[in-house]
């Protein structure tokens, strides 16, 4: 944990998640984030299911970000593999035109549905904002709004710094700063539920827990920290 806890804000991160849905075992995350010497980076998620989560309803999602050097979104990739559905979704963002040309193919139907959505200036989608707060001091009681989209759709999500808790996860006990984002219920998603991001308190401000509470009947999605490879 302290080898963890020494990497700075612009360093490369390679963080394994335990993902727990309803208190038990569903899967792996994984989050790789590579800065560039010069212009910006990339992020890479990938997503799996395991065990009984995984014969209910496999899992298997890569997505991947490219970011300039302020953190905005370049472009985004997304591979899914969700039951019998396979999709993958492309994004680009031109500031010059100020527009998110954003293209979805569904892999088994072969059709593709396309949408053009006006920004302006920079925006980030979530991982580009994951790692832009990170660069913030944060302080509970702060609230921030961060421009930010999908592609489909262009929004100012509110950020609440709300307090410092301490985190226990697989990868030890943290000291931390636990952020709400407004992300869910129409404001970038549509779906119901509440997205809570636990940073730990010091100059790397790793993400060690990150919880999506939705509805009673689908149960909370919980990633703890395991470990950094």
């Amino acid at each position: 944990m302290a080898a963890l806890l020494l990497q700075g804000q612009d360093k490369p991160l390679n963080l394994e998640y335990r993902v727990e849905w309803r208190l038990v075992d569903a899967g792996k995350a994984y989050l790789k984030w590579n800065p560039a010497q010069s212009k910006g980076g990339q992020a890479n998620i990938h997503l799996e299911s395991e065990g009984l989560v995984n014969k209910l309803f496999p899992v298997k999602d890569d997505y991947s970000t490219n970011l300039d050097e302020r953190g905005c979104v370049l472009s985004t990739l997304m591979r899914a593999e969700e039951g019998v559905r396979r999709r993958e979704t492309t994004v680009a963002y031109d500031r010059v035109k100020n527009k998110a040309d954003y293209q979805e193919r569904d892999l088994i139907l072969n059709k593709t549905v396309a949408k053009e959505t006006e920004i302006q200036g920079c925006v980030f989608d979530i991982i580009g904002a994951l790692i832009e707060l990170r660069r913030i001091k944060l302080e509970p009681g702060n609230t921030l709004t961060v421009p930010m989209s999908d592609g489909k759709k262009l929004v100012n999500a509110r950020i609440e710094v709300q307090a410092r808790e301490t985190v226990k996860t697989p990868a030890g006990e943290f000291k931390t700063i636990r952020c709400e984002a407004y992300l869910f219920d129409g404001v970038l998603y549509a779906r119901k539920a509440r997205l809570h991001i636990w940073f730990s308190d010091d100059a790397a401000r790793v993400p060690v827990q990150i919880r999506v509470a939705l509805r009673f009947y689908i149960g909370t999605v919980n990633l703890q920290l395991q470990k950094s490879l």
